[in-house]
């Protein structure tokens, strides 16, 4: 078989519990439990950090936060950090995006070859955090307890305007790379807001759910959370302003509706595939970039490493592609070296690759075994003032922040993480090895420093700008070439129709 295409499927802030591919006994999302049927569902994929761009960056340079400067979502992604985009240009591949990316910075394209949309997020350092007022909450862009008071119903939101345009332009662009004559192979990447809050839904997927089944989440008495828990529960104002049983299932009730939306997209995509006949030639692959508590343990939104947060759906299906599940510990930051190997069916790219911080997965994917099961996690941005790091190995959690007491979960045993084990005795030595890794892996000083460097620039330059003139931005401007689209005058009209038809496929007429 030729090198196949891969289509990249991303849903913002879908945490997997909250499908019925992963277990969830209310939420359906059957275009996503068809491809887990067909291919390989891991059951214990990460993000690297558990905020949108930060996790992003990582996932599209295969490196850590620290190691290229992505602390938050007003880092600048810098044009020096090579992509998993310029990765597979490199080996022959098209690369497109349509949908959000949240890249920072001037550079909107990193490695993509065409760009079918704008991002639905602001490209400046508007958003960035504080460390030297950690206390202080930003009210124009940090998350509070509105979007449950907001859940419900609508024609239509500004994020509902993005998915459609973002779905639409997708599957445009698969009809035509299934009817040019460019051979090279593609890499596409369709990537959704939703279900990110606030949680609104279209009449039709509210009402795919009856209202009184939405299971309600998960409490634990606020005294029994860990200081960073308590940090974001302040900084969502869920401990002042907080919310009512009504207005949790009310959010869930939209997060569920729009995880049913955004299955209904990625069908829509597998459809187009099949029906072009480039579902023989392309690997599928759907993940999110973090995910969302949802109201358990009293928290919303990400931000956190506890499971809902930072747990990602990680669902491959294509050629080569084994049907399985595989419970090995993953993460984001693998998919670089995963995808280069499906791209050069296992060659030598790593000539073509800086350090990278992941390991190939299609071996996994495709059948094997690997003994290894363990990721790392980091996270510098707001809602604390120290960078805050996780070791995944196996069964066991570890969290470290200089500022708090460390954190040791047993995820399979414990998977709403009640219980800290780093206070047990009996894991006294467990502990003891994961703080020394911990300071072995990461200068936590070193970094906080870095850190305050970064935001005090952005800041600065954030406030200049306010004072300029005029548009100032680095938003990305998709070009839309009309002159060449439909029928022009420099077109032969009959030779315009031939061309711009695909044939259904078995179906010569």
């Amino acid at each position: 078989m030729s090198r196949p295409n891969v289509v990249m499927i991303m849903a913002d802030q879908l945490a997997p519990h909250f499908t019925s591919t992963y277990g969830h006994p209310v939420v359906s999302t059957p275009h996503l439990d068809a491809l887990a049927e067909r291919g390989a569902r891991f059951d214990a994929a990460y993000c690297h950090s558990p905020l949108c761009a930060p996790s992003r960056f990582s996932l599209m340079a295969g490196r850590s936060v620290s190691a290229i400067g992505a602390w938050d979502n007003a880092a600048e992604f810098p044009a020096s950090v090579p992509t998993l985009a310029h990765y597979l240009q490199a080996v022959g591949h098209r690369t497109i995006l349509s949908g959000k990316m949240h890249f920072v910075g001037p550079d909107q394209m990193h490695g993509f070859e065409e760009r079918l949309t704008t991002d639905v997020y602001p490209a400046d350092f508007a958003w960035t955090p504080d460390w030297d007022r950690p206390g202080e909450r930003i009210d124009k862009w940090y998350h509070n307890m509105d979007p449950l008071s907001e859940a419900g119903r609508a024609v239509t939101t500004h994020q509902i305007d993005y998915d459609e345009e973002v779905g639409y332009t997708s599957r445009r662009k698969l009809l035509d790379l299934a009817r040019d004559d460019d051979d090279r192979p593609f890499f596409l990447v369709a990537s959704f807001i939703h279900p990110h809050d606030p949680y609104v839904a279209r009449p039709e997927w509210w009402d795919h759910y009856d209202h009184d089944s939405i299971d309600l989440p998960e409490t634990i008495d606020p005294s029994e959370l860990d200081p960073h828990s308590l940090r974001i529960r302040s900084g969502i104002e869920a401990d002042t302003v907080g919310f009512t049983e009504e207005q949790a299932r009310r959010a869930r009730h939209g997060y569920y509706a729009n995880i049913s939306y955004i299955d209904s997209w990625l069908g829509k995509l597998v459809a187009t595939l099949e029906e072009t006949g480039l579902d023989e030639s392309t690997v599928v692959i759907f993940t999110g970039d973090h995910g969302d508590m949802l109201g358990d343990r009293g928290l919303w939104y990400k931000m956190s490493f506890h499971e809902r947060s930072a747990r990602v759906p990680l669902v491959m299906a294509g050629p080569g592609v084994a049907n399985r599940a595989v419970p090995n510990v993953v993460s984001l930051l693998d998919l670089v070296p995963t995808l280069l190997d499906l791209a050069t069916d296992g060659g030598d790219w790593r000539d073509l690759t800086v350090d990278l911080d992941g390991r190939s997965l299609w071996t996994l994917a495709t059948g094997g075994a690997d003994d290894v099961s363990e990721t790392t996690g980091e996270y510098m941005a707001e809602m604390t003032s120290h960078p805050m790091f996780m070791i995944r190995r196996d069964k066991l959690k570890y969290i470290h922040c200089d500022t708090d007491p460390p954190l040791l979960y047993d995820v399979e045993a414990d998977p709403l993480e009640r219980s800290n084990l780093a206070d047990d005795p009996a894991h006294a030595e467990v502990v003891a090895e994961f703080a020394a890794e911990v300071d072995r892996r990461w200068d936590s000083d070193a970094i906080r420093e870095r850190v305050m460097e970064s935001q005090r620039a952005r800041r600065a330059i954030h406030h200049a700008n306010q004072h300029v003139r005029g548009t100032r931005s680095w938003d990305h401007l998709p070009a839309n070439d009309v002159a060449n689209h439909y029928v022009r005058n420099h077109h032969d009209v009959v030779d315009a129709a031939l061309r711009s038809r695909l044939r259904i496929r078995g179906n010569d007429a």
